[in-house]
């Protein structure tokens, strides 16, 4: 047993007896209740396990302290001595015959010396790291780099297997090597680096190994394709791939009964697998909390048009915000077609800008209005005027867009393993349907937006005056109603941990009632037994606070129900102490907001809009999830905690080299981020992450902080060439673009948001088949990888908003453009006429 499972030694053996039992999954459900499911998975292999037939013979002669004799059972003879023999009775009668779980339970007697000198090695061990203390760990800020939905498929199960192989060249050149892994259709060898070897090149393989064993054509070789080579400085390793061209049934058949009746015994090669599963397991952390709200932009012979938006629980508020008053989503304003020319028409890892938003109600009315920086600087007389009133509105957003291509056959996300395994994984495998790819065809790109609204920068715009005569020239910015934007379509990434019912779109006033305390407000969404509601002033309640809430409005279309000071639990309370999830109390007294909404619903089903979990093409909603996973073009970031507090654990990106990714490979291994940026720099330590953390719950949305950081490349030590300050800890703002103009004299400055949220725990779902593939051929490597995996904590997003702040403190457009170029690695040394003359 693997030391993973000690601690659930005594339910093990509570389940032994059960294992061939009809009720064995109900009991092991019943014994294993506190056990987490993804352990109880790992109990049931290893009885199952423990359960198989065995045939080795057992001679304990020398191995135990006790006097062994012949003990026959089943005719087999072992040699066992009295401990062993009743340990041998007792085990059969558990499992009902001579297993696996038999044979082990027998050699690891008490009185065996192997156990008890390794009962005596443990005990050492302790003594001697009770009396030596721990090594002092370093900080490391390097996190390797994932790249999410990027992991092979299998189309064919490879098996790990080392033998003698002789491989010919064209020009009939021999090479001995040595295979590490085999499938029907490829190799990988190992061969000496002395032999030079190109992709491309065809070679003729001999099995001289198995040729002792089995009858192989020893004069026709097999013949295979050099694909991959990996040098090292011992060896080179070659993939090599059957030349269909030259085909050999007779070996084929031979090669996949060898692989098919081997596989148990030297393993099946998971690698590809175990990666597969990191890769998802990371983004089944991510992408339920970004903030960002990722826009399927269509492209067909009308131009360009903002066609479906992808929708969790981080992101619902923001998309929310663009639904009027009758709740249809105008988020289509955002992404006119010339604001997403003028970004395509930019280099590429450059193709973005800044979008400044404000609403205005008038009349029960919601009216847009939106400017991008290139609107306003086409407007100077316009721009202070436009950025100072907005900054003033509670509706004041600034929003960072970035496009990025797409192509639609990046929905296809098979599994890792091959079809042949079982049906089920060949369901799986299946290629999206004709009419789910019909809906998809014309996508080209997503155009990710991002909120980036803070205080400091609000606070610095609502510096600016305001020249009241010319307000209505604002107009300009404002969107006609009469004008419709595109009709975007919002499907939800669906998640385990979904809500239990149907939440409706429905905007109506309310009065909520705390202590004789009146707020005001109106709902956002309700169901039949909860509402999310915005006040207009704050309120702070604890969690758990029991509230009336009065529905004027409502009031008025019934007279059956009283829908005045019905009680409500709050269950969540937003960070600017606005926005309000409401739970009803329900009880024998008080069902009448339960009844009053069900009814409400049920009469009013085909108006009222839903957040949209029933999919009119079945798959759609997870075909663009996985076509935003492949186009992560911000950075995202992992968290464990250790013995030094939380530290990175990986990070994310289908970036391309811009400004950012330069900062984070500097002083990096590759394959690998440096984020030391958010951890300190040469003077002290940020305490932003761990302050974040532990004021955060799982399901909380992510939080957000400002960083600015001076990079300058040339300096020798990393704590000399990254200078970062979170942006409170600046007094003022004459400060921070002082901290601006001395990052650019000398390097590059990039400010930075960040955001940071507590996991919640993966969707194993998603993945179940491969969890379960490992778990048969390699189950202490399965519980390994899920330990690690789910010691991750915290998951958060780096976006680069340095051209909007350098704009905000008045930079010109051409240090902006200068702010971009990457700064020299090694700087000239300026030396005076002097000096040249005297060398």
């Amino acid at each position: 047993m693997s030391q993973d499972l000690e601690e659930y030694h005594d339910i093990i053996e509570a389940l032994k007896p059960m294992i061939n039992e009809p009720e064995f999954n109900q009991v092991l459900l019943q014994v294993a209740a506190s056990v987490p499911a993804q352990k109880r998975f790992l109990l049931k292999m290893e009885l199952k396990r423990l359960a198989r037939p065995c045939i080795r013979l057992i001679d304990l002669r020398g191995l135990v302290d006790g006097k062994c004799r012949i003990f026959t059972h089943e005719s087999r003879e072992h040699y066992l001595d009295d401990v062993a023999i009743e340990t041998y009775e007792r085990q059969v009668r558990i499992f009902g015959q001579y297993t696996i779980g038999v044979y082990e339970a027998v050699t690891n007697t008490e009185n065996n010396f192997r156990v008890m000198h390794k009962r005596e090695q443990q005990a050492a061990r302790k003594k001697k790291a009770q009396a030596t203390p721990l090594p002092i760990k370093k900080e490391n800020h390097l996190a390797p780099l994932v790249e999410f939905g990027n992991f092979p498929q299998r189309t064919e199960e490879r098996m790990n297997f080392s033998v003698n192989v002789e491989m010919f060249t064209e020009l009939n050149k021999s090479m001995q090597a040595t295979t590490i892994d085999v499938s029907v259709s490829g190799l990988k060898v190992k061969v000496s680096k002395e032999h030079l070897v190109k992709a491309g090149e065809k070679l003729t393989v001999q099995f001289r190994g198995l040729e002792k064993e089995y009858s192989l054509d020893k004069r026709q070789g097999i013949v295979y394709c050099v694909g991959n080579i990996e040098r090292t400085k011992d060896d080179q390793r070659l993939t090599l791939k059957r030349m269909q061209e030259v085909p050999n049934p007779t070996f084929d058949k031979f090669f996949e009964s060898f692989i098919h009746g081997n596989k148990r015994r030297y393993k099946v090669n998971l690698d590809n697998t175990f990666n597969a599963i990191q890769n998802k397991t990371y983004e089944q952390y991510y992408i339920p909390n970004f903030t960002s709200i990722p826009v399927f932009i269509e492209h067909n012979s009308e131009g360009l048009h903002a066609k479906y938006a992808l929708g969790n629980d981080c992101n619902r508020e923001e998309i929310q915000y663009w639904a009027n008053e009758i709740q249809d989503l105008k988020i289509g304003y955002l992404l006119s077609e010339s604001r997403l020319k003028h970004c395509l028409s930019l280099p590429k890892g450059q193709q973005e800008t800044f979008i400044y938003v404000f609403n205005h109600v008038k009349g029960e009315k919601i009216y847009f209005y939106s400017a991008s920086i290139q609107e306003l600087d086409a407007h100077p007389q316009l721009k202070h005027l436009f950025l100072a009133y907005g900054s003033r509105k509670a509706s004041w957003r600034i929003y960072k867009l970035q496009l990025t291509d797409i192509i639609p056959e990046q929905s296809y996300r098979p599994l890792s393993i091959a079809n042949s395994v079982n049906e089920s994984v060949k369901r799986q495998n299946q290629k999206p349907a004709p009419r789910l790819m019909s809906r998809l065809k014309n996508l080209s790109h997503i155009a990710l937006l991002t909120n980036i609204t803070d205080d400091i920068s609000t606070e610095y715009y609502q510096r600016l005056k305001i020249k009241r005569d010319q307000l209505l020239q604002l107009k300009i910015f404002g969107h006609p109603r009469n004008r419709l934007p595109d009709n975007v379509t919002v499907y939800r990434f669906k998640y385990f941990n979904q809500r239990r019912e149907t939440r409706f779109l429905l905007r109506t006033p309310i009065i909520v009632t705390v202590d004789d305390i009146i707020f005001e407000g109106h709902t956002e969404d309700i169901s039949t037994q909860g509402l999310r509601v915005e006040l207009t002033t704050r309120c702070h309640l604890p969690p758990d606070s029991l509230v009336t809430v009065s529905f004027p409005s409502l009031q008025k279309v019934t007279t059956k129900y009283v829908l005045a000071e019905l009680p409500y639990f709050v269950r969540f309370l937003s960070k600017d102490q606005t926005v309000l999830h409401m739970h009803a109390l329900i009880n024998d007294k008080n069902t009448t907001a339960k009844q009053f909404f069900d009814a409400l619903i049920k009469a009013n089903r085909s108006k009222l809009k839903s957040y949209r979990d029933e999919e009119e093409v079945p798959g759609i909603g997870e075909a663009l999830r996985n076509i935003c996973a492949r186009n992560i073009v911000n950075i995202a970031y992992f968290l464990r905690k250790d013995e030094l507090g939380y530290v990175p654990d990986a990070t994310a990106t289908w970036s391309t080299t811009n400004r950012l990714t330069n900062l984070l490979h500097h002083k990096t291994e590759t394959g690998h981020l440096n984020l030391y940026p958010l951890y300190r720099n040469a003077m002290s330590k940020h305490d932003f992450i761990p302050k974040a953390m532990d004021s955060l719950k799982a399901n909380d949305k992510p939080i957000m902080r400002e960083v600015f950081i001076a990079f300058d490349p040339s300096k020798e030590a990393l704590a000399d060439s990254i200078k970062s300050l979170v942006s409170e800890q600046f007094i003022k703002h004459e400060k921070r673009r002082q901290f601006i103009s001395q990052a650019m004299q000398h390097g590059q400055f990039i400010a930075l948001k960040v955001f940071i949220a507590k996991t919640g725990r993966p969707d194993i779902d998603k993945m179940q088949s491969e969890l379960n593939y490992v778990g048969v051929y390699a189950l202490h490597k399965a519980k390994l990888l899920e330990e690690k995996l789910w010691n991750v904590i915290g998951v958060g997003d780096l976006v680069d908003i340095t051209d909007e702040v350098m704009r905000r403190y008045e930079f010109s457009e051409e240090k902006i453009a200068d702010n971009h170029k990457f700064p020299a690695v090694h700087k000239l040394q300026k030396v005076g006429i002097e000096q040249l003359l005297k060398t």
